[in-house]
């Protein structure tokens, strides 16, 4: 069995990371094209996502509510601007059945009077139902949740990051002034970077997008953006104000208190299967994943290490009690996720697997352990040789605060390393250089000029990826045009 990921993250990180995402047992690729199929350790990832994000949501006062798959065309074509940005990425349903034609071959049939598309995203048929549910002052505001799959055309297709179906929630909001609907933007851009940091251990930047990033129909777009160890950045949720856009265009309109009529005010926001992607290139080496424990499908894995069937009993025994014990305790307000490799393969095969499948603590059991009365414990952020011997009364009281301190010291490693690669720049020429040589954000000043962006991501394939929310407003020079500049943007390449 191939222990280490090959290639390593230094010789190809991309390949590096589609191996990983094969030997992990996440996903793979799907007989459809773009798509891809999320194995039961990769979906178990995602449910825990999904299922800690969701309390945060309803804490915040969100339902969730289920849309249509199918949206009329004529709904995407309501907001222009939102149509021009999606366009080229709908899946088009024109006909609802199929027949036999003369050889038997199979082809379409029953045209559709109108185009349906797969939804890229709900904002049209989410707000046509707004519309009607919205009349008065009292109806407001209005914040509803959907857990879906999405469908955008992507041929350039990498696990996680880019395909084209994918998982993901989608909030909508509605709101009877515009100071309301800014505030929740902002609010789950914080929740967003608050699940990303404290559940995943992904340092965040959190800012707004340039015009040029802007989500299609949005007046201001929010994101939250972490490097990966290849330097590049992840944007790993956004948060959109709408304005009235999208109210004008399916006539939300609401009686305020006085009795006149208005329009209004709307959000949107979202994260994705992408965060697994983000947890994967934020956290794993070359032997494989490495999971935070506070995502972790399974927290403690024991292994037994039966090399004769004299053994196998008294050792087998021995970790049922032992799973019965740490099962009763807590974590994360959640019976400890314990479970037992009894599969009938070598020792060696199995610790690998685990390895591979970033199982934050593994405890191995064998006659010697018995013997001596202590656990050999292995933490998966180091390295795998790093062995302790702890009794198991010693590990019973202090696994929660072991699993913590792996928490905490993958948060700190993460911040560390984008720490090391934010480079600040002053000069058009430093700029060119790093991102030649080097890998990593640069911090440089932005007169506000779009054509610089266009420049940059022909030249460089970067882009800004972020305009820091908690910025230092200080004039300065952009380095591209001599203009001035109030403060200093992110600019990194991205994925």
């Amino acid at each position: 069995m191939k222990r280490a990921i090959t290639p390593t993250r230094q010789e190809n990180f991309p390949e590096w990371y589609q191996q990983l995402v094969k030997a992990a047992e996440l996903a793979e690729h799907s007989p459809v094209r773009g798509c891809m199929v999320i194995k039961p350790w990769g979906y178990m990832l995602w449910e825990n996502i999904q299922s800690l994000l969701d309390k945060r949501l309803k804490a915040a006062g969100h339902q969730n509510a289920y849309f249509p798959l199918l949206i009329p065309l004529k709904y995407l074509e309501k907001e222009a601007t939102h149509v021009e940005g999606f366009a080229k990425e709908c899946g088009v349903v024109t006909h609802h059945r199929l027949k036999k034609g003369e050889g038997g071959q199979l082809m379409l049939d029953g045209k559709l009077e109108e185009p349906l598309i797969i939804r890229p995203t709900s904002e049209t048929i989410i707000m046509e139902m707004f519309s009607k549910w919205i009349k008065s002052y009292r109806d407001l505001p209005l914040r509803i949740n959907q857990w879906a799959n999405v469908f955008r055309w992507e041929m350039r297709v990498r696990l996680f990051l880019r395909t084209a179906e994918f998982l993901w929630q989608e909030g909508h909001t509605a709101h009877a002034t515009k100071e309301e609907a800014l505030k929740e933007a902002l609010h789950m851009l914080n929740l967003y970077k608050d699940f990303a940091e404290n559940i995943l251990a992904i340092p965040i930047i959190e800012g707004e997008k340039t015009e040029n990033e802007r989500f299609p129909g949005a007046i201001s777009t929010y994101s939250i953006e972490a490097m990966m160890q290849d330097g590049k950045a992840l944007q790993m949720g956004t948060s959109h104000f709408l304005g009235q856009n999208f109210s004008k265009a399916s006539n939300i309109t609401f009686q305020d208190s006085a009795g006149k009529l208005d329009l209004a005010w709307t959000t949107s926001w979202g994260v994705s299967t992408r965060l697994i992607g983000g947890i994967i290139m934020a956290h794993s080496d070359d032997d494989g994943l490495i999971l935070p424990p506070r995502i972790a499908p399974v927290h403690i894995v024991i292994i037994p290490l039966v090399h004769h069937l004299t053994f196998k009993e008294g050792i087998y025994n021995y970790c049922h009690k032992l799973k019965e014990k740490l099962a009763t305790l807590s974590y994360m307000n959640c019976p400890l996720e314990v479970h037992i490799d009894e599969r009938d393969m070598r020792s060696g095969e199995k610790i690998w697997s685990w390895i591979k499948k970033g199982v934050p603590i593994r405890v191995e059991v064998g006659p010697r352990e018995l013997e001596k009365g202590y656990l050999t414990v292995t933490k998966r952020h180091r390295g795998h040789k790093e062995r302790e011997k702890q009794s198991e009364e010693q590990f019973a009281c202090n696994v929660i605060d072991q699993l913590e301190e792996i928490q905490q010291k993958l948060f700190q490693k993460a911040k560390c390393f984008r720490m090391a690669h934010l480079r600040e720049i002053n000069t058009k020429e430093e700029f060119y250089q790093f991102f030649k040589k080097e890998r990593g954000f640069a911090s440089a000043h932005w007169s506000g000029d779009p054509s610089i962006e266009e420049t940059l991501q022909k030249e460089l394939n970067v882009s800004i990826r972020s305009i820091p929310m908690n910025r230092e407003r200080r004039g300065g020079t952009c380095p591209f045009s001599g203009g001035k500049s109030n403060c200093r943007v992110i600019f990194a390449k991205a994925y």
